[in-house]
């Protein structure tokens, strides 16, 4: 599932993608409430966490934007500011929930949970497929052909980035800032290795075969066989 945050302070901005990356959530996160806005007008997102008092554009004015362009994502403020009339405005403006700073990271993990499952209920997307491929979003699982297939919290969210771009060619880069959330080194092979462990679990024993290499480009899946630079057995 894919988040955005947009909290103006550094520290705290990365301390949350960080860890909710690392829960297996594609995040995406803004500085400033301009670009906070614009993403969360441009983007989709399953679950979006706002500051209120944000440079430019304010927590209140991008919530405003989100509900008046028909989004009905969760919202989850996170502030600083406390008082009853400030929690009244949120959720009067739409939010579905309100965190005080300072915060526990368990708590709001457990609360985007909840408003992740809860979303879940009148969304239509409860599930991605691609053939006999199915990625339940809710509970983090995966499964082809009616098997369970056991995937690491990274490797369900590069197999989730790759199904929700299917057909599309990703290049190692946007892989790697995506699930890594780190700038590609072309000394490095672990996007490769990570994709030949997962090219293991859901392709070796099934057809037909999704994940494809596009030489010298990057990776797709498609349900055409036509990868051109298989790895070796």
């Amino acid at each position: 599932m894919k988040l955005l945050v947009v909290e103006d302070e550094i520290k705290t901005g990365e301390y949350l993608k960080q860890g909710l990356s690392e829960a297996g959530f594609m995040v995406d996160l803004a500085h400033n409430g301009l670009d906070g806005h614009h993403l969360a007008m441009t983007e989709q997102y399953d679950l979006a966490i706002l500051d209120v008092m944000l440079p430019d554009v304010d927590g209140w004015r991008i919530l405003k934007s989100i509900r008046e362009s028909g989004k009905d994502i969760p919202v989850l403020f996170l502030t600083a500011r406390d008082s009853i009339d400030d929690r009244v405005k949120g959720l009067e403006l739409g939010a579905d929930d309100y965190l005080v700073k300072p915060f526990a990271f368990a708590e709001l993990l457990a609360r985007v949970r909840t408003l992740l499952r809860r979303g879940a209920v009148t969304t239509t997307e409860l599930n991605l497929r691609i053939a006999n491929l199915e990625l339940d979003l809710a509970r983090h699982r995966a499964s082809r052909g009616g098997k369970r297939i056991h995937l690491t919290a990274k490797e369900f969210t590069l197999l989730e980035l790759l199904v929700r771009r299917q057909g599309e060619v990703l290049p190692r880069s946007l892989i790697a800032s995506q699930v890594w959330d780190m700038n590609f080194d072309s000394d490095t092979n672990v996007i490769d290795v990570a994709i030949r462990r997962l090219r293991a679990k859901i392709d070796d024993a099934f057809e037909p075969k999704l994940i494809q290499t596009v030489r010298g480009m990057g990776y797709m899946i498609d349900m055409a066989d036509t990868d051109t630079d298989a790895p070796s057995k």
